[in-house]
């Protein structure tokens, strides 16, 4: 039945990031420490801490610093950071961040709004981040945002992901994260795409980070595993957003991926009743109902 999946699958959380970037409510700090500590005892080893963005731009990242201070560290569990500027990088390795993920649009509309630059001129940019990290001895993942298709362009060429992917391997990042920032990804494309992507992500390990906006979350999730890729982001609760993508909705909920990975006889390592119960408690923080659908079966 499993025949040609991978039989152990890694959650890379990151409720704390994408998850509620978008929401008005803004999480304590201390909330913060405590989501971290129950989703490590949950079985989560790795976590998206924050980005270093501007407090302006996304309050609910302008305690950063504060946040990796107090961060009380674990053996086995990787902490990790968004970077989007060369200030974030040097925030990032102040704060002594061991892996940091440093992304690029496929969208020329997305990355103006994103970062103000061209694709061209991100690229750039990016590429000089990664070897700044690097020489710093930070762990880097390199990501295509948008690589499926973009809300305010439609369809994105899979040449442009290939060239964006070419030139990040070229660097030899240690992870490269194809993220369908705009949920527009279906299961057959997502096969293609990743079937045309083997050969070009070489030894980097391949991830990919999806959003639920039309529903076809999960079933992309399958279709990559097909395809072998086992690295998936999620979100508890399935929350998430992006601030500068008009209708952006959550990332794929990670009760409801690590629900069907266990169905389907895989392995995550996370206890999903725990996971739920940390979800549900979290609920009552943020004052609402997460859209996740195993949340909220039969208690």
């Amino acid at each position: 039945m499993n025949r040609g999946l991978p039989q152990k699958v890694q959650i890379h959380e990151v409720v704390l990031r994408d998850g509620i970037q978008n929401e008005k409510k803004i999480v304590p700090t201390e909330e913060k420490i405590r989501l971290i500590g129950e989703l490590i005892a949950s079985g989560v080893r790795r976590i998206e801490v924050s980005s270093f963005v501007s407090p302006r731009l996304v309050p609910q990242m302008a305690d950063a610093e504060i946040l990796w201070e107090r961060l009380e560290r674990q053996k086995g569990i990787l902490y990790s950071a968004l970077i989007l500027s060369e200030g974030g990088l040097e925030r990032a390795i102040r704060c002594r961040a061991p892996h940091v993920g440093i992304y690029v649009s496929a969208s020329e509309t997305h990355s103006l709004k994103n970062s103000n630059k061209t694709i061209a001129q991100a690229l750039k940019e990016s590429l000089r981040l990664i070897g700044r990290a690097q020489d710093a001895g930070l762990k880097v993942r390199a990501g295509v945002m948008n690589a499926f298709g973009c809300a305010y362009e439609g369809n994105v060429s899979l040449a442009r992901v290939l060239k964006l992917v070419r030139a990040f391997r070229n660097v030899e990042p240690d992870e490269i994260c194809l993220a369908d920032s705009s949920g527009m990804a279906n299961p057959v494309q997502m096969e293609n795409v990743l079937s045309r992507l083997k050969s070009e992500t070489e030894s980097a390990d391949l991830s990919l980070h999806l959003h639920n906006t039309r529903g076809e979350g999960l079933a992309n999730v399958y279709a990559a595993l097909r395809q072998g890729v086992s690295n998936f982001d999620t979100s508890m609760g399935g929350l998430g957003g992006c601030p500068f993508i008009v209708g952006a909705r959550g990332n794929i909920a990670t009760e409801d991926t690590v629900g069907m990975i266990h169905s389907m006889g895989l392995k995550t390592g996370i206890d999903l009743g725990q996971l739920i119960k940390t979800s549900r408690r979290f609920e009552k923080v943020m004052d609402q109902c997460f859209p996740a659908a195993l949340t909220h079966l039969k208690k």
